[in-house]
């Protein structure tokens, strides 16, 4: 337990470091990626009950209330989360696709989704291995946080960003998707409400972080001149969804 908590916190004081250092040292006050510390108030109030709920009686009876309550109502499992956890942000470029222009460029909003989901995937897979949360149905201990929710909720704070000066409507859907997600992941029993509500918090978090350091990234890792170009391949296999990606510069 402790050392869950110690990478949890590790994480976070790394990711608020960094977004803040970036803010001083290298981004221009006129652009639209400075760091905004009432935009953590959300993120941080979901992944920090999901972490109280590791230790939190009170928290825990929840998550098994939450359970039983499903079971009741539960006649089969619906695998629609394995595929819903892509469509926020995969939405953003079928928008474009369709001539709806959002916020960036393909090659700065990959950038930005190429960040988030490394800083997302990152956070999870080590607060993951280093976790001993049983699943609700018991099939292996690596049951916090979400990484569907995270996902999910990495892609819709994704498509709020890219298209809230064009309509919150598209936000307002994105997060209704990724809500829907980590219902699902307790529906079908694989994940409790505190796994649920620090994956979404985490999900958030990165696709913040991303933009507010895009400008720094960009410049650092990537030249102004090479022009993108990209595919998003979508995959099933023996009952597990997946999405194959690949860019060049």
């Amino acid at each position: 337990m402790t050392k869950r908590l110690m990478a949890i916190a590790i994480l976070l004081s790394f990711r608020l470091s960094t977004a803040q250092g970036q803010t001083l040292d290298t981004l221009p006050a006129q652009n639209n990626y400075h760091f905004n510390y009432k935009a953590l108030i959300i993120p941080t109030v979901l992944l920090g009950y999901g972490i109280i709920g590791l230790e939190s009686p009170t928290l825990r009876g929840i998550n098994s209330s939450t359970n039983n309550e499903l079971k009741e109502h539960i006649d089969e499992k619906i695998s629609v989360d394995d595929f819903s956890q892509y469509s926020p942000f995969l939405s953003v470029y079928a928008l474009n696709a369709f001539g709806i222009q959002g916020r960036h460029n393909f090659k700065d909003r990959t950038i930005i989704l190429g960040t988030a989901y490394l800083i997302m995937a990152t956070s999870v897979n080590i607060i993951k291995n280093t976790g001993t949360v049983w699943r609700p149905d018991g099939t292996s201990n690596n049951s916090f946080p979400s990484g569907h929710t995270a996902t999910a909720f990495m892609g819709a704070e994704f498509l709020y960003q890219e298209y809230k000066n064009v309509s919150p409507w598209y936000g307002i859907t994105g997060y209704a998707v990724a809500a829907g997600t980590g219902f699902f992941r307790m529906y079908n029993h694989r994940h409790w409400l505190t796994d649920v509500a620090a994956g979404a918090g985490i999900g958030i978090l990165s696709t913040k972080i991303a933009y507010w350091i895009h400008p720094f990234v960009k410049k650092t890792f990537f030249s102004k001149s090479t022009k993108a170009t990209g595919m998003l391949m979508p995959s099933y296999n023996q009952g597990k969804a997946g999405l194959g990606f690949y860019m060049e510069f």
